[in-house]
């Protein structure tokens, strides 16, 4: 008996290190367009978001809603239409693969295609003001901050290659030109 109870007593204790591990390691939530949008659309953080409004990404899961993209997914030997097959959401829409539905927020939509949350990731653990105000605090929580125009250009290139079924030439600069979305620097 003395030997079960120690066990058991050696059981528990694990646990209850182990625990706060795993808690802490859960997954950011997803906010959406309409969270980030919030602080970024102003002038003074670049309009980033009237950027992202105005740009292909912003309409990438609807893409997948036309007969062209089901006749493409049907090639590819999909047995589902484009919008539901993960091989093509995996590009044309964050938070697609979420299985934990506590983690998309309220104001999350999957139609709103590639958004900020495709490539700074899942916002929930950095969205406050308190929590941007400090880019230290924000990438400890989560935020994505590209370092330079080689990571960016790999990211980008982790959708826009050859395994897509409608890729053409893919070609960086330019592209980034388009959807480049600074901070402008204080005045």
């Amino acid at each position: 008996m003395l030997k079960r109870s120690g066990f058991i007593l050696t059981f528990f204790v694990a646990v209850y290190l182990v625990l706060p591990v795993n808690t802490a390691a859960q997954s950011n939530g997803y906010e959406g367009t309409q969270v980030c949008g919030t602080c970024h659309k102003t002038e003074k953080q670049g309009q980033q978001l009237k950027i992202w409004q105005e740009s292909k990404h912003a309409n990438a899961y609807k893409a997948l809603m036309t007969e062209e993209a089901d006749k493409i997914a049907k090639e590819k030997g999909l047995a589902t239409k484009a919008v539901e097959s993960p091989e093509c959401l995996k590009c044309h829409a964050a938070g697609h693969d979420v299985a934990d539905k506590k983690l998309i927020g309220p104001k999350f939509k999957i139609e709103e295609g590639v958004q900020c949350e495709t490539c700074h990731g899942a916002g929930s653990a950095y969205k406050t003001l308190k929590v941007m105000k400090s880019r230290e605090e924000s990438v400890k929580n989560g935020l994505i901050i590209w370092k330079d125009n080689t990571e960016i250009e790999k990211g980008c290139k982790s959708c826009h290659n050859e395994q897509s079924p409608t890729y053409k030439e893919f070609k960086f600069d330019e592209m980034w030109a388009k959807i480049a979305h600074k901070v402008p620097a204080a005045k």
